[in-house]
């Protein structure tokens, strides 16, 4: 069976426990980057077809591995949300703009 996909780092050991082989490889920082951006639409896609709350966990797994992966940790990432509701506002009174 054929994945050819970014994976959870724990997936290999977890096939290897059950019995089963895998083979994998590590990516280099340009692949892995390029990997993560398939990932996000891929939880996206989960979720916006499931509405499950976990695949927003992945989601956010994902956007915290880009970022990493950009040199931005999580904290300053956080920093950059907070900022932008400060200036901009967040989501919380469900505003529809019409025109």
């Amino acid at each position: 069976m054929s994945f050819n996909k970014l994976v959870r780092d724990k997936i290999p050991e977890i096939i290897k426990k059950e019995g089963r082989l895998c083979k994998y490889r590590i990516m280099d920082k340009e692949e892995y980057i390029r990997e993560l951006r398939k990932k996000l639409k891929e939880e996206v896609q989960e979720f916006l077809e499931s509405g499950n709350i976990e695949e927003l966990a992945d989601i956010l797994e994902v956007v915290y591995a880009l970022s990493k992966a950009q040199n931005c940790s999580e904290e300053e990432l956080n920093n950059i949300r907070r900022l932008k509701i400060e200036n901009r506002g967040a989501f919380d009174k469900k505003i529809f703009l019409e025109k």
